[in-house]
């Protein structure tokens, strides 16, 4: 052996004992929605959800996703069927810690002491003031922070992000599946738009839809990217500068859109709106629907008379499932260019491929 040698060997044998990477590729990095490099030693085990929902993203890359998260943030949780579901089937989740309730709150005391080895948080915590301090600690504490994002801009950000959390769990492959199966589905989609170029017609968005206290609406990003995407245009952008405004019923009337779509949930039922999603019969959503349409003044949009108008589950807005949401609206916008489409098919692949827990309900519905 030459001494060239032997003195590289001892130096790579120190470097072990040391506790020093001899390469960076043992480390399991990523580059989250803010632009920042995440560097972990090795695959998270440990991990607080900022998003309670965001439980079924990871669901959409792992068997048992329940196993992965130590903690969870409640300000944006799963609705009462789906957590019901997730719990008959991964018991576990009873005991996941919560680290937080109401808007942008979080424990960081709580955080710290599970001793996680990330923290998923969403875009709209980076951006937010209150959690300056919050970030801050749990920097001081070297907890590795992510910011992934599937609401304020999904067509952008839904796939970096779905990767970004592949390869941080250990699931690249399974993202990877995930990323060409939305590609795909969402190409069908543009590329028709694309070549047909039909004319857009003007959709009113009214999320959280109730008979009462009309009319909450978006503005860029969110529900606007999926009508974008479906080949129509959300007049709320004409009113509301931010993601979220309001628009008064007279308004409404005033700006006559060719398709009225309502986004509604289990959290609606009450307060006597649209109930879609998760659990929820089809007989039940119509009947919530056909309620809803017919509230005076809403009953009297040219959209509704004539027969344009749509129900759509509203957590469609934070999951990468938001695919079938897409081809829904496709469908509905442009019946003669997407006959062909089924997102009920679409839906069906994604639980039988990728998700642990199927979730029968009805997720959208077209006028009758």
């Amino acid at each position: 052996m030459t001494f060239r040698l032997f003195t590289t060997l001892l130096h790579l044998g120190l470097l072990f004992l040391s506790g020093l990477p001899l390469s960076a590729a043992a480390d399991v990095r990523g580059t989250d929605v803010t632009g920042r490099e995440v560097v972990l030693p090795e695959p998270a085990r440990r991990i607080v959800l900022g998003d309670g929902r965001h439980l079924t993203v990871l669901g959409l890359l792992h068997d048992d996703p329940v196993a992965l998260v130590a903690g969870w943030r409640q300000d944006k949780g799963l609705d009462p069927a789906t957590e019901a579901a997730y719990l008959a089937r991964f018991p576990a989740l009873a005991e996941v810690a919560a680290v937080g309730a109401g808007n942008r709150l979080l424990s960081v005391e709580r955080t710290i002491a599970l001793m996680p080895d990330l923290v998923v948080l969403s875009l709209i915590d980076a951006r937010d003031p209150q959690m300056a301090m919050p970030l801050q600690q749990l920097e001081a504490a070297g907890i590795p922070v992510a910011f992934v994002d599937f609401f304020t801009a999904p067509l952008d950000h839904t796939l970096p992000s779905l990767r970004l959390l592949g390869a941080l769990t250990g699931a690249k492959p399974r993202a990877e599946e995930f990323a060409r199966f939305y590609t795909d589905h969402l190409e069908v989609v543009s590329s028709r738009i694309a070549e047909a170029d039909p004319a857009r017609p003007r959709v009113f968005i009214h999320v959280h839809a109730a008979p009462t206290g009309c009319c909450a609406t978006v503005g860029p990003g969110v529900f606007d990217d999926f009508i974008t995407a479906a080949g129509a245009t959300n007049i709320g952008r004409e009113v509301v500068p931010g993601v979220m405004g309001n628009m008064g019923l007279e308004n409404v009337l005033a700006a006559d859109p060719d398709v009225y779509l309502a986004t509604g949930g289990a959290h609606m039922a009450a307060r006597g709106g649209l109930v879609l999603g998760a659990g929820v019969e089809a007989g039940a959503a119509q009947a919530s629907f056909d309620a809803l349409t017919a509230t005076p003044g809403l009953a009297g949009l040219r959209a509704v008379t004539e027969g344009r108008a749509m129900g759509l589950w509203h957590l469609f807005n934070d999951s990468p499932i938001h695919i079938v949401a897409i081809e829904a609206l496709a469908k509905q916008l442009h019946p003669e260019l997407f006959a062909d489409l089924d997102p009920k098919a679409t839906l069906a692949e994604i639980e039988a491929r990728f998700s642990p827990v199927p979730m029968p309900g009805t997720y959208w519905i077209p006028q009758q």
